[in-house]
């Protein structure tokens, strides 16, 4: 049996190559791949070359990047975590043939999977498969973020997703993927507001679709705006939370701008080529705020042992329930085969196309 996966080969370089299938041993199951999501900040930075683990050595016992040899230099054959399959042979009784569930294995055509080393999330069967890319990771992605907010207000005593944006006025700056299923989340629990900022006409529209808020950051003083709009107190007027979740410069400073006093901004974002541009001697300085950066690989301190992967994604099952025909209608731009990936992933890095959000079949 041969399977194909998508491999990045060098900078704009993407290929789809056959390779043999992994032979099925006791406590393993295989998968035939349904559909497979692109997150294209993280996949992108692959193709063009701006990853920094393609350049340094990430040293995971100090957290530090280090010169010395790539952590994961070309070929890059793993690329992807928003995959969704059927089980097609199980030699586990954890994991019955028929099975569709959320994995995090790579674009490819299938997958042999150890249950005791990798995630498999079983997708309800009200629930439609395609949706079933955001529920391993990147739905999780999000939800942390929330996480976070919830442990900036209430440290370790956090006991429901919505405590840190539940009554509070929420802006999220950017409008992709991560941008909008953020701001559905703190609208799914109750935040008092949601205002997306997106200077992209067509995301904006993507998020009205939704029913959000938006403002274009171009137009005027987004700032002022809702600092006018947004009143606590005398000289105590702004978001009380910011999600940030576009990874360049001005959006971190436009995050900043847009606090009250003391408040935080929850970082999602990637910056690929750093953040020079940010001013910290100006809001982030006489307002007192704070960035905690929410990376899925870790929750908020003290919250671990209640707050697993797993709760992430029941929390991601539950809000695609809700809100799934408008994801399906209004996020998801394009469903293309896998032997189209190499030409679409290449058209992204170089801005020839832009999809929101691209999902492979096969």
């Amino acid at each position: 049996m041969r399977d194909r996966v998508l491999v990045v080969t060098g900078p704009g370089r993407v290929e789809l190559v056959e390779q043999d299938a992994a032979e099925p041993r006791d406590g393993t199951f295989r998968v035939a791949t349904l559909y497979s999501g692109v997150s294209a900040g993280t996949e992108l930075s692959y193709v063009k070359g701006s990853n920094p683990y393609l350049h340094l050595t990430w040293n995971a016992e100090l957290g530090l990047f280090q010169p010395g040899t790539a952590s994961t230099p070309y070929p890059v054959t793993r690329l992807g975590y928003m995959q969704v399959g059927r089980v097609v042979e199980s030699r586990t009784p954890a994991v019955a043939v028929g099975m569709v569930g959320a994995m995090t294995y790579g674009h490819r055509s299938g997958y042999l999977a150890d249950p005791l080393a990798e995630r498999f999330v079983p997708l309800p069967a009200d629930l439609d498969p395609l949706l079933g890319v955001y529920v391993a990771h990147l739905g999780p992605i999000c939800a942390n973020g929330l996480l976070h907010a919830a442990a900036d207000l209430y440290g370790s005593g956090v006991r429901s997703l919505g405590d840190g944006v539940r009554g509070r006025r929420v802006a999220v700056v950017g409008a992709g993927v991560v941008a909008l299923l953020t701001a559905l989340f703190a609208r799914r629990h109750g935040a008092a507001s949601v205002v997306v900022l997106d200077p992209t006409p067509a995301r904006r529209r993507v998020a009205e679709a939704l029913g959000l808020e938006t403002l274009d950051p171009a137009a005027d003083d987004p700032a002022v705006m809702l600092k006018t709009r947004w009143p606590h107190a005398a000289g105590d007027r702004g978001a009380d939370l910011v999600f940030q979740c576009r990874g360049q410069a001005w959006a971190l400073q436009l995050a900043l701008r847009l606090l009250r006093p003391q408040g935080t901004v929850i970082d999602l974002a990637f910056y690929q080529s750093g953040a020079d541009a940010v001013r910290l001697g100006e809001e982030f300085h006489h307002n007192g705020l704070a960035v905690r950066c929410a990376q899925i690989g870790r929750v908020p301190r003290g919250l671990a042992p209640a707050w697993d992967r797993e709760r992430l994604s029941a929390a991601t099952i539950e809000l695609l329930r809700h809100d799934g025909d408008l994801i399906r209608a209004h996020l998801v731009s394009a469903v293309v085969p896998l032997e189209e990936a190499p030409a679409l992933l290449t058209d992204l890095a170089e801005r020839r196309r832009a999809d929101l959000q691209v999902v492979f079949t096969g």
